[in-house]
């Protein structure tokens, strides 16, 4: 008797964990946090969210689609990416020569999309997404550009197909300001968002204060892996605009083109600009904002800036240094919410996909965008 119970327990346990089969677009450092975290929480997964999580498909440019139905061995493929070996070598593994050719031809239950960083380009991640979505996969994504030229088409792609899209590390990395918005703010109308979201530009900014000029300031990010050899996409507030168009998709539920975004870097920034500032008691800090036009309404328009801007010290941006982002949110019930937390690196922009991959797993069914199933299939 009590063995038949134990193996009825059993039986109802094993039931009840889901397995979820993920595919990872994009191995480089996001994406190989991600396939780690996954191999190492594995037992967290299983007793938090009810599932365990399978990595069936890892992508690269170099690499082609590999896929093993069966899963693919995470330090197998972590040896494999540490010898410069191609992934291909994992046993059993199966092979397509891009990632589209990879998702047409092959199933998983959530796409986790990492393979553009340029805050410009939305290819190839979009169309990554747009078949994920179409042939009814999750996905989350760190693909800035991706989500900024086209955040709201994929929201209601997913809403459509009863399947969930998320984005969290795309605005300020492993910090939750997304999700603080969809989920946090729930039913607030948002009135302005302003806030500090490239640290590279904030790090440079903050050297200027203790007397560094520019081009040193810049050195420093650089020699540190804060800054490109390239910096251009952080200092000319590129990066930034990306954020604005993502934001102003999630919380006004507006697309904004690149035109519609009014922006200057900080390039131009001296260090007698800085001494100016610090004599009114004000710091310089690249600030990004988007807020209805007067006549407000449901369906105003955005004024949508990045631009440096001399802060007075009573403002809660004045006191953000470093590497270090923050937002504040102002809506019709809450005056202001304001998120600050780190908003670069590996370890964070990691966490915030994984944060993503956990609500997805968590919420199933139903799905929460529009309280259609989302299924594992």
């Amino acid at each position: 008797m009590r063995w038949n119970l134990a193996l009825t327990l059993l039986g109802n346990y094993i039931s009840l964990v889901r397995e979820v089969r993920l595919s990872i677009v994009g191995f480089g450092t996001v994406g190989r946090w991600l396939a780690q975290a996954v191999h190492r929480r594995q037992a967290w997964l299983e007793s938090e969210c009810g599932a365990t999580v399978k990595i069936v498909s890892v992508a690269t440019r170099r690499d082609g689609f590999i896929h093993h139905s069966g899963g693919l061995d995470v330090p197998t493929l972590m040896e494999l990416v540490a010898a410069g070996r191609p992934l291909v070598d994992h046993p059993g593994a199966r092979r397509w020569e891009t990632a589209l050719e990879g998702l047409t031809n092959t199933d998983c239950d959530v796409l986790a999309e990492a393979s553009n960083t340029d805050p410009r380009k939305s290819e190839p991640a979009l169309s990554h997404l747009r078949r994920a979505l179409g042939r009814g996969a999750h996905v989350i994504t760190a693909s800035k550009g991706a989500c900024a030229a086209a955040a709201l088409e994929l929201l209601d792609t997913a809403r459509r197909n009863g399947v969930h899209f998320r984005m969290e590390s795309t605005v300020m990395s492993g910090t939750p300001v997304i999700s603080t918005i969809r989920e946090g703010l729930a039913g607030a109308r948002v009135l302005s968002v302003r806030g500090i979201l490239n640290g590279t530009a904030n790090h440079i900014l903050t050297l200027m204060d203790g007397g560094l000029q520019y081009p040193a300031a810049l050195g420093d990010a650089q020699a540190r892996g804060y800054a490109e050899p390239d910096p251009s996409d952080d200092v000319e507030g590129h990066d930034v605009v990306a954020k604005v168009r993502i934001l102003a998709a999630i919380a006004f539920g507006q697309s904004l083109g690149l035109n519609d975004v009014t922006a200057r870097g900080i390039t131009g920034i001296t260090s007698e600009d800085i001494l100016q500032a610090a004599r009114a008691e004000r710091r310089i800090r690249l600030v990004a904002s988007i807020r209805t036009e007067p006549e407000s309404g449901p369906s105003a328009r955005l004024q949508a800036r990045v631009e440096p801007l001399a802060l007075p010290s009573g403002d809660p941006l004045y006191h953000v240094t470093g590497v270090i982002n923050a937002l504040a949110i102002e809506t019709d019930t809450l005056h202001e919410v304001i998120v600050q937390g780190p908003g670069a690196g590996q370890e964070q922009a990691g966490q915030g996909i994984f944060a993503d991959l956990v609500h997805v797993t968590r919420n199933l069914t139903p799905c929460p965008e529009d309280g259609s199933a989302g299924q594992i299939r």
